[in-house]
């Protein structure tokens, strides 16, 4: 596959190049959505529900509206368009319709002259609350038949046996995507009735959609801004606060600005699926799978948000990266009163691969065979049939590839020090390393990439060359990825061109790009750059007679013939684009059919120091090899890699919501653990690169993979070094010492 067009150029593919937002972001001069200020603008609160499940009895705003500065207090009833809101269902209340269906659900917001005054209006508003009972057990849930989705697949022959069976329930608790920043908009009114809107957001044109239905106010009215997002990793694709805050600027003729404390950004925001999940294998004497059936149950909360998409994920990725003829899988998204789940980081596949790797690993423990070789003889690879849904895989899929190389990496020397922070429990002082047992884990995973089951997903693009240089616009979010580092680098390849902006577009001057998740952008809004730059290139070689184009100007064996002023002289040279991936179907009633665009794979080796005694874990490496397709930036997507690597041993061993009837109990960084730089471990890693047919220059998105099979290695090494099941994430300590 070409990888340039022209002469190859400084700060094109394949180069570290600096990311543009990085010294703002380093010295504190990059403005957040939390930044963001307007004259006399207001400040939004909200009232929230302190019950997973209440009614509301009486809401009377009279005394707080009495108070000084006190500008606006909305309900439900001050909603003037559609009441409620929805990425694919329309089901959620824009402020509680009467009844409250999880804890923190939004019931009335507040604009005031300054946050304190409408902190102290929500405390006044006169609200009594009856108490109903929450349903908060997902199998009750099923039960019930309180079902957003239910998804089966049937392949293969049901009757299919093999002569070793191995059984297991595996379950995965609520983790939070912890982003650093909250959720934060400022709207300001324009004067003739409509608003324009700053806020946290992955996908603005979905957003957009929904909110001018909810004002009653026609498309073109309302105009959303790209702004910058202090983290996201899928708890930014479903809106939060931003109806409300365009409700109070609408009504106050006022800027209103909102930005949610640590507490109620929790329930301000969506999580990841928890997860119950029944799995059988049955496999021949040589290890070859012959069947594999599981039951899935997802929690999807109180509303839908985007629980079908991800049951559907973790449906068709249930076996993993394996070959196997006979898949048998029921899987179910649940509505509860447990706090809104939605999109994060691996979307589904996370939960399974816990479940599929940690079966492999029984598998090959009954077979008497090394785990690496059970999943190199039953590897996946392109050609094969997708065990759940039969797609034929016909991008490449190196498995073999990413395992061998994997095993390849030197594992690290033994524990050979006292010093405590290279010692379970740290430097609490809590363990010797006469207590310490080491153990090694291994799992792999398999990933698709991009939206899919017939989702007319594309992204829109304009490139723009003048005497200055070009100019990218798109409405792809950067929610600190890298992403417009990445599209620099693909329109100063294509183009042969050094001088290039990204200019983030909002939705009245551009067309959608999509959500930055679901590991696509890299593909999808990369490529309609590479589209774009490509077509203005033709056009400028073709107005100017020439056979290159640099920043000088435009060439024609090996000779000046225009600059981009000569060239430009008329007018800058554009071009408009909206790519789309291959086209993808929806599954028939047995889950069968081509629904995925692109996969990737990944394989991960979790290196564990345990003290079984005290139930303390150090993760010491934790080395990788992923499917990449080309690496366009080394120094990015190594970052994402460790990044990604970090989340998924938060998932392995500390990070969860605590809940109670549906209260979460655990609403602050002081009490939701997360890992930080001392919790971080070593990383090696191997790339593969085979390239991708359609992404750009053949990269394929590679943020999701790092996530999904880190977990189930870490896993694996803990249970390598104690000899325990451990079915359930995040493992406690507890779950080590049996006390």
């Amino acid at each position: 596959m070409t990888t340039t067009t022209g002469t190859r150029i400084r700060g094109g593919i394949g180069e570290s190049v600096k990311r543009p937002d990085g010294i703002p972001k380093v010295i504190g001069n990059f403005a957040y959505a939390s930044d963001l200020a307007a004259d006399g603008m207001l400040w939004g609160a909200t009232l929230r529900s302190p019950y997973a499940r209440a009614r509301v009895v009486r809401l009377d705003p009279a005394a707080a509206l009495a108070i000084p500065g006190v500008q606006a207090i909305l309900t439900q009833d001050d909603v003037p368009g559609r009441k409620t809101f929805g990425q694919i269902t329309a089901d959620q209340p824009v402020l509680v319709d009467g009844e409250a269906r999880f804890w923190g659900e939004p019931a009335a917001v507040v604009a005031a002259d300054d946050p304190e005054t409408a902190r102290l209006a929500v405390a006044a508003i006169d609200v009594e609350w009856e108490e109903l009972e929450p349903l908060v057990d997902m199998e009750e849930a099923l039960g019930r038949d309180e079902v957003f989705r239910y998804a089966p697949v049937r392949r293969g022959d049901p009757d299919a046996t093999g002569t070793v069976v191995v059984e297991g329930y595996y379950e995965v608790g609520m983790q939070d995507q912890a982003p650093l920043g909250t959720e934060a908009g400022l709207a300001i009114p324009d004067g003739e009735g409509g608003v324009d809107l700053w806020v946290t957001s992955q996908w603005t044109h979905e957003d957009h959609d929904q909110i001018w239905r909810s004002l009653d106010l026609a498309p073109d009215q309302v105009r959303q801004h790209p702004t910058g997002i202090g983290g996201a990793f899928g708890a930014r694709e479903d809106m939060s606060l931003h109806i409300h805050v365009c409700l109070l600027a609408l009504r106050t003729g006022r800027p209103v600005k909102m930005v949610y404390n640590r507490e109620e950004s929790f329930p301000g925001h969506v999580h990841r699926h928890p997860a119950r999940m029944w799995y059988r294998h049955e496999a021949d004497a040589d290890g070859t799978l012959v069947k594999v059936e599981a039951k899935i149950i997802l929690d999807g909360g109180a509303y839908m948000d985007t629980t079908p998409a991800v049951v559907g994920n973790a449906v068709y990725f249930t076996t993993g990266p394996y070959r196997v003829d006979s898949v048998q899988v029921d899987g179910y998204g649940v509505r509860t009163n447990n706090p809104p789940t939605g999109a994060m980081r691996g979307f589904g596949v996370v939960q399974v691969c816990f479940a599929h790797e940690s079966q492999m690993d029984r598998l090959a423990e009954a077979l008497g065979m090394d785990p690496l070789e059970l999943r190199k003889h039953n590897a996946l690879t392109t050609g094969d049939p997708l065990p759940t849904t039969g797609q034929i895989i016909e991008t490449p899929l190196p498995t073999v590839g990413v395992i061998e190389q994997l095993a390849a990496i030197p594992l690290p020397p033994p524990l050979d020090s006292d010093d405590p922070r290279r010692l379970p429990g740290g430097t609490g002082l809590t363990t010797t390393p006469d207590y310490v047992t080491r153990g090694v884990g291994y799992a792999v995973s398999l990933k698709n990439i991009a939206f899919s089951e017939a989702f007319d997903d594309f992204a829109e693009a304009r490139v723009v060359l003048s005497p200055s240089g070009v100019e990218v616009h798109t409405a792809a979010v950067e929610v600190g990825q890298g992403m417009v580092t990445v599209l620099q680098q693909i329109a100063r390849t294509a183009l042969g061109v050094e001088q290039v902006a990204i200019v983030p577009t909002d939705t009245s001057e551009i067309g959608s790009a999509g959500s930055t998740s679901a590991s696509r952008q890299t593909q999808m809004a990369g490529g309609a750059v590479l589209e774009a730059a490509r077509a203005v290139r033709d056009l400028a070689l073709e107005q100017a007679g020439g056979d290159d184009l640099t920043s000088d100007g435009v060439w024609r064996a090996g000779e000046l013939v225009m600059t981009l002023d000569e060239l430009c002289a008329d007018g800058p040279i554009s071009h408009h684009t909206r790519f789309r991936h291959p086209p993808t179907e929806e599954p028939d009633e047995n889950g069968q059919g081509d629904l995925h665009a692109d996969f990737a794979v990944a394989a991960h080796r979790a290196v564990v120091d345990v003290d079984a005694e005290l139930g303390l874990v150090r993760v010491v490496q934790v080395d990788t090899a992923q499917d990449v397709g080309l690496v366009l930036n080394p120094q990015s997507v190594r970052g994402q890699i460790e990044g990604g690597i970090l989340q998924g041993v938060g998932l392995a061993v500390m990070e969860e919501l605590v809940l109670d009837r549906g209260i979460i109990l655990n609403a602050s960084f002081t009490d939701y653990l997360l890992p930080t730089f001392l919790d971080a471990p070593e990383v090696e890693m191997a790339l593969i690169e085979e390239p991708s047919p359609w992404g750009p220059f053949g990269a394929k998105g590679m943020g999701e993979p790092p996530t999904i099979s880190s977990t189930p290695a870490v896993v694996a090494a803990i249970r390598n070094a104690t000899g325990l099941e451990l079915n359930r994430v995040p493992i406690r300590p507890q779950d080590i010492t049996g006390t």
